[in-house]
């Protein structure tokens, strides 16, 4: 048997994040040997990341780092498979240590990031195979955002009161607005616009969603003059749920977001929504 202590069992999980007794046998493997331990749990972890790969990762976390004086933020989601993994404080402190990686270094894009070395000589994609292995789940890095600008305030939403915040919404005003960031962020979160305002909806988009109102209306038997003010009703009628600017404002639905921000003087810069798995 191998001769190894309480101590080395202890200073190898510490080191690699493994189980007891998937300690005590790579010591056993190694002949108490803690760097020789280190070694087969790596070659056992890397095996497992490769064993699942083809499992799915829909479960995990958005979780979010903003600037002490309001000009940048982050928003960056990381998966797993099981809410179990998800609520846990060891893959919260992966995500977390992500997340203040991407505000440190602003990668251009998400290749860049998992290129980039988040420690000496480890990749952001090592250590995040490295989290594969310690916490026995696929986990994928495959999404983040980050805004730098005159006002950047985000909103964390849970949608279970155990699990982490599944939910998360990066906004940029052009002035400091607090109460209003957070009010038009909440809208976003629950309304899931997909554009700003009308200008940034693809002309491909308005186009099928015209031609699909067109024959719509065609079916219903509506009379031919009757046709283009009902087709542009319903165009319009995309446009106010599609568009954040378009859409009644959550808090006062008699007013649109585009009159609650004219009210206060404000203009929303730009946003962006992340839920996890979608």
């Amino acid at each position: 048997m191998a001769n190894y202590t309480a101590a080395d069992v202890k200073k190898l999980r510490e080191l690699t994040g493994a189980g007891m007794m998937d300690c005590k046998k790579a010591l056993d493997e190694a002949d108490g040997n803690v760097d020789g331990a280190v070694e087969a749990l790596r070659i056992k972890g890397q095996k497992g990341v490769a064993k699942r790969e083809g499992r799915s990762a829909e479960n995990g976390a958005v979780v979010s780092l903003v600037s002490e004086d309001k000009t940048s933020g982050v928003l960056l989601e990381l998966k797993c498979e099981t809410d179990f993994v998800a609520k846990g404080d060891k893959f919260q402190a992966v995500a977390n240590t992500l997340a203040a990686h991407v505000a440190a270094t602003s990668p251009a894009d998400i290749e860049a990031l998992l290129a980039s070395e988040i420690e000496s000589g480890k990749t952001v994609q090592a250590y995040v195979d490295e989290a594969n292995a310690n916490l026995g789940e696929k986990i994928v890095l495959d999404r983040f955002a980050q805004f730098t600008g005159d006002y950047v305030s985000v909103y964390m939403h849970r949608t279970m009161p155990d699990l982490p915040p599944q939910i998360g919404v990066l906004v940029e005003l052009d002035k400091a607005d607090a109460e209003l960031a957070k009010g038009i962020a909440q809208h976003i979160a629950a309304f899931a616009p997909k554009y700003l305002a009308r200008e940034d909806v693809p002309a491909e988009v308005v186009e099928a969603e015209r031609r699909v109102a067109e024959e719509t209306t065609r079916a219903e038997g509506k009379p031919e003059a009757a046709l283009p003010k009902i087709v542009e009703g319903r165009v319009n009628g995309f446009f106010k749920e599609a568009t954040l600017l378009g859409q009644p404002y959550a808090l006062d639905n008699k007013k649109s977001v585009q009159k609650v921000l004219d009210e206060a003087g404000v203009t929303l810069k730009r946003f962006t929504r992340i839920k996890v798995g979608i």
